[in-house]
């Protein structure tokens, strides 16, 4: 649970197990957001607008104006029709991606040519339940639409092990068939006292107890990040924050073919009890020996070292190996974020420094994480040669250009080892999990092309340095 007293009233409160999570955010009942999306602002040139009750405006040459309803734009540099220049703003209904109403025109010039609408960011005010009215009655932020019915079930679910743990002084025991009968049956109960009643899988509830008293890092550090960001929207007002509950669950995680039992997922004093709780002392023998190799050492590599040494246990056991590659030093910069470096560390090697930091972490690993300063390529593959390749069981892409990330997908493609492909960009990330064979590779899709620049921009309205290169080319005055 997080509270922040101050000029806003702020409650975040959130729980984990297994592999199910919770976010309850309450921002108080007018709680001003100053920029909802925090993208740069649009704008856009203008084809034409009509003089008419809707005021259809075209952007020029097919250009996405990337607007979504609702939102407002003002004008500039408008021949014709100059009401619209430095009007206040003007509400935007989409009717296309290079077409958008802005409302009745008629009465204004008639448009000769020219113009640029800019998207006027408007702050927005919402009003939030607190805890006890949102519990009788939820409102849900879809995390998965293809489980569109999971929240409603998660939020019984939740409430549920809350009883039963008030009851019992403690959470359902490892698959124990009878504290999750019990838990299913409570959860039933607090449907019936629901106006609105939820169509509960027993499966479901079930899974959700057999696990409750698991504790999965990946699972922690994914949802710890979302909440601590719902503590800076409130902090700073920018980016919509969730609407009240936010419901996450990775069941699927669980294989099909196996049937876990009690005394498969039973602590046994180790580091690791958390995960064999979820996943059994079978899995965690299987992860124990694998060997990994990691390539990137920055702010996504830390969190994958800090995961799997710390916590997971990967590459612990007798045949397990984790390799770290990364040909930078540490500089200041990377201080703010790649959290496994200390100031003393700067002008050292990464790798280097990241298997002494996970070391001390998790004495068990020290031995058997590998540190290498060689980059990935053509150029190397005397190191990174094919006994390299055919030693490992999977590829963790951690890496900050794309021509890296083409070269070891063909080679995790080439050699079949499964690859896991991630990015960050400010506030945005991406995740691709290639098996070679059986999904997507990371080369097999791109950005589309660039498009051709249509004659007529390039003789009567170039406006950017690409048209104005494009006509000297055109007109024989540039050779590349």
């Amino acid at each position: 649970m997080v509270r922040l007293d101050g000029p806003v009233d702020v409650d975040v409160e959130y729980g984990i197990t297994m592999l199910g999570c919770v976010a309850f955010v309450d921002f108080g009942p007018h709680f001003n957001v100053i920029d909802t999306t925090g993208e740069n602002t649009l704008t856009g040139m203008v084809a034409a607008i009509s003089k008419d009750i809707d005021g259809i405006v075209t952007c020029l040459d097919e250009s996405r104006h990337g607007l979504e309803d609702g939102e407002y734009v003002t004008f500039s540099e408008v021949k014709g029709m100059e009401e619209l220049n430095d009007c206040e703003p003007r509400k935007v209904k989409v009717l296309g991606p290079y077409t958008f109403s802005i409302g009745d025109t008629s009465n204004f010039g008639d448009y000769i040519s020219g113009g640029i609408f800019t998207q006027v960011k408007q702050p927005k005010t919402i009003s939030f339940k607190s805890f006890r009215e949102s519990l009788k009655k939820p409102e849900h932020l879809i995390s998965d639409f293809g489980k569109w019915d999971r929240p409603g079930q998660l939020h019984l679910g939740f409430q549920a092990l809350h009883a039963f743990t008030e009851k019992n002084g403690s959470l359902p025991r490892p698959y124990n068939e009878i504290d999750a009968v019990e838990v299913l049956k409570l959860a039933k109960e607090l449907n019936e006292q629901c106006e609105e009643k939820v169509e509960l899988s027993d499966k479901l509830i079930k899974q959700l107890a057999y696990g409750a008293a698991g504790d999965l890092s990946p699972m922690a550090a994914v949802f710890g990040g979302l909440v601590a960001q719902e503590v800076l929207k409130a902090c700073s007002g920018k980016f919509h924050p969730i609407y009240q509950f936010f419901y996450f669950d990775s069941l699927e995680s669980l294989p099909d073919n196996v049937k876990f039992g009690e005394e498969e997922c039973a602590p046994c004093d180790s580091r690791y009890d958390g995960q064999i709780a979820v996943f059994g002392k079978e899995f965690q023998n299987t992860i124990a020996n694998f060997r990994a190799s990691l390539v990137g050492a920055g702010a996504i590599g830390c969190e994958m070292l800090k995961n799997w040494a710390m916590m997971m246990g990967l590459g612990t056991g007798p045949r397990g190996a984790i390799h770290v590659t990364d040909m930078d030093t540490i500089e200041k910069s990377n201080l703010n974020r790649q959290f496994l470096f200390r100031p003393n560390d700067v002008g050292r090697l990464k790798p280097e420094c990241v298997a002494a930091a996970i070391a001390k972490m998790n004495p068990q690993i020290a031995s058997r994480i590998i540190s290498h300063q060689d980059r990935v390529g053509i150029e190397t593959e005397n190191i990174y040669n094919d006994d390299f390749f055919e030693a490992l069981d999977v590829v963790t892409n951690a890496l900050d250009n794309v021509d890296a990330r083409k070269y070891m997908d063909r080679r995790c493609v080439y050699f079949r080892k499964p690859l896991l492909e991630s990015g960050a960009l400010g506030t945005k990330g991406n995740t691709q999990v290639v098996i070679p064979y059986l999904t997507e590779s990371y080369s097999s899709s791109q950005d589309p092309p660039e498009k051709s620049i249509p004659i007529c921009t390039l003789k009567n309205f170039p406006n950017a340095i690409e048209h104005t290169i494009q006509w000297a080319r055109d007109t024989g005055l540039y050779v590349n």
